[in-house]
């Protein structure tokens, strides 16, 4: 039986999957309310595809609890944010996870990090408590770090067809992982030593960020010269080796602008082109803060509850708001506005902010700017409802809109 640690965005995918492939598998989370709708066959998140994986993982027989059961397979998918401060994981979730799953398991077990940790985290955090508890790595527990490499949109189809990394002490750990995970995964699933796989999704997620950063540049550097990015990039873009991402308001989510963080943290002397990039996203909700101000300026608007922003969550056609840009907006707006400006966004059916408006038409009527910082399908598809407004394009949708 394999136990599932945390229920969230990636271990409720994650065991679902695991279980419609014919696993015996029981999902735990601390959160009673979130155990209790699961077990009432509800889902607590959106994603396309969940529905029916949920179904048939129910009819697989997957049970959901907040204990700890007794087995010799886990797989902890708990999160791991970073401080602020120091730039370093806070690896509490994990090392509480561990713990319990000491406290019940089997001689043998398998322990399955999922979380993305930074490197050496498991040298760090893990191995001491399985040593402090009187237990024998490769004997009493193995150890092994199967990193997630799924984004929220396209989750099924990501478990199923992204390749995986399978980081163990024991090659023959290793490999009981593999057949685990191969009865769901198509893709490659490459092993290899631990600390390889720590890095190698930290890099992953980097290397993402890195790009971003390249062309949230490029944008700073156009609109310093009254360029248009847009139009830079198509062009250098028809190079054939020569593949600039397209700028953006920020970068959100749990993986891109957190887990870089954890090498600077970690090697602060060695990540000056990391920090410097993560630094320059981090950068772009103060500069739509600033165009806001440029436009309100030029079009002679000076009540703040004029503007709403459309989008809160971190990206298009999710209702996962994590680190996302307009959040971090919010953050920044003591410099340039007292209260936040009124936001809306299609994809969340329940108020999270104070200042969120849940009616779309009644946002349109209170808003003389709209920016717009998700290009979620529901706005793709009412593109016509803006007509009259002053917009702030973000993601070049409009061709005749301000842009940053």
């Amino acid at each position: 039986m394999i136990n599932v640690i945390g229920l969230g965005y990636i271990g409720l995918p994650t065991a679902l999957m695991l279980a419609s492939a014919g696993n015996e598998v029981v999902g735990t989370d601390y959160n009673d309310a979130l155990v209790e709708t699961l077990k009432n066959n509800k889902l607590t998140f959106e994603e396309p595809g969940l529905e029916d994986l949920f179904t048939s993982a129910i009819n697989s027989g997957i049970k959901f609890t907040n204990e700890y059961q007794s087995t010799d397979f886990y797989i902890v998918t708990v999160p791991t944010p970073y401080d602020k401060e120091d730039k370093k994981i806070d690896p509490s979730y994990v090392i509480a996870a561990t713990k319990k799953v000491l406290e019940v398991c089997k001689k043998g077990t398998l322990l399955v990090i999922e979380s993305t940790i930074s490197p050496s985290t498991i040298d760090k955090f893990v191995r001491p408590l399985i040593k402090e508890a009187g237990m024998t790595i490769d004997e009493d527990i193995f150890l092994v770090h199967a990193p997630e490499r799924i984004l929220p949109g396209q989750m099924i189809k990501e478990l199923k067809h992204n390749s995986r990394t399978i980081g163990a002490d024991s090659p023959e750990a290793a490999q009981k992982v593999k057949e685990v995970y191969s009865t769901f995964c198509e893709g490659e699933i490459v092993c290899t030593d631990i600390r390889t796989a720590e890095m190698t999704k930290v890099v992953e997620n980097t290397y993402r960020g890195i790009n971003i950063a390249f062309a949230n540049e490029l944008t700073k550097i156009a609109r310093h010269d009254n360029l248009d990015v847009h139009e830079i990039i198509k062009i250098a873009n028809m190079h054939p080796r020569v593949n600039i991402l397209s700028p953006g308001p920020g970068v959100g989510g749990h993986c891109i602008p957190v887990d870089p963080w954890f090498l600077v943290g970690d090697y602060p002397r060695l990540t000056s082109l990391i920090s410097t990039a993560l630094e320059i996203n981090e950068s772009m909700p103060e500069m739509v803060l600033e165009r806001i101000s440029y436009i309100m300026k030029e079009n002679s608007i000076t009540d703040r509850n004029k503007v709403g922003i459309y989008g809160l969550t971190y990206k298009s056609d999710v209702d996962d708001i994590r680190e996302s840009p307009t959040l971090q907006l919010f953050e920044k707006m003591e410099a340039h506005f007292a209260e936040p400006f009124r936001v809306f966004d299609p994809m969340l059916k329940e108020k999270v902010l104070e200042n969120q408006q849940m009616d779309y038409t009644r946002f349109l009527e209170e808003s003389d700017i709209v920016v717009l910082m998700v290009e979620h399908s529901h706005l793709k598809d009412n593109l016509s409802s803006l007509e009259g407004k002053l917009i702030l394009d973000t993601h070049n949708l409009i061709e005749n809109a301000y842009k940053l």
